[in-house]
């Protein structure tokens, strides 16, 4: 996520939002404009999926931030765990909306959640929670369409505009950036025992840049 001027602040925010919004119904979004993209379905997220979400989470948090979060954070993300965190949200839905990317061949390679901005200071009325491609399916475009699916689900709900937060050093600041993310603000979040410096990325639109090499 992408900040500008502000100055740092040491904010602490829960993992899950405590927002509530009613459940969805299915999106179903189809991207496949270029000849390396995978043929997505991007839909709201069904309890059998949430082994699925956990592990793409996981992998790809153990893919990311290996040199720049602990071993003991890293490390308490376990498979049952994460599963029983994704069951419970993909059974509410109302505090969190849980999207999948799925492809016919592969199943699920991305996942993605939403809903209403923790934060209000910065002018942004929805906010994307996380966002994760499987990493074997990385530059596939499953990135962009989660995004994509995300923004209509936000626009359904009423909102107009997104925030994501992302880890300083994770490199889908890029990704973000190309999808049109201005940086907007910056922060330091407590994860267990570490302090996480994150970015924010704004968009004033849901909409995003014009299609580019995305993630």
């Amino acid at each position: 996520m992408d900040r500008g001027e502000a100055p740092a602040r040491t904010l602490i925010f829960p993992h899950r939002p405590v927002f509530h919004f009613p459940l969805a119904p299915i999106v179903a979004l189809r991207e496949a404009s270029r000849m390396d993209d995978l043929a997505l379905n991007i839909r709201v997220a069904r309890p059998s999926d949430a082994a699925e979400v956990a592990r793409i989470y996981i992998e790809s948090w153990h893919d990311t931030y290996p040199a720049v979060l602990s071993t003991a954070l890293l490390c308490a993300m376990t498979p049952k765990g994460q599963t029983a965190r994704w069951y419970a949200a993909i059974r509410n839905q109302r505090r969190e909306l849980v999207l999948v990317a799925e492809n016919p061949q592969a199943g699920l390679v991305g996942m993605a959640s939403l809903g209403a901005s923790r934060d209000r200071a910065f002018g942004y009325d929805g906010e994307v929670y996380t966002l994760y491609v499987d990493p074997a399916y990385f530059g596939r475009g499953a990135g962009r369409a989660l995004l994509n699916g995300a923004f209509a689900q936000l626009r359904q709900r009423g909102f107009s505009s997104c925030v994501i937060w992302a880890h300083a050093g994770n490199n889908a600041r890029f990704f973000y950036e190309t999808m049109g993310g201005r940086v907007v603000a910056e922060r330091k979040a407590r994860m267990m025992s570490d302090i996480v410096p994150e970015t924010a990325f704004g968009w004033k639109t849901l909409a995003l840049a014009e299609r580019s090499h995305a993630k």
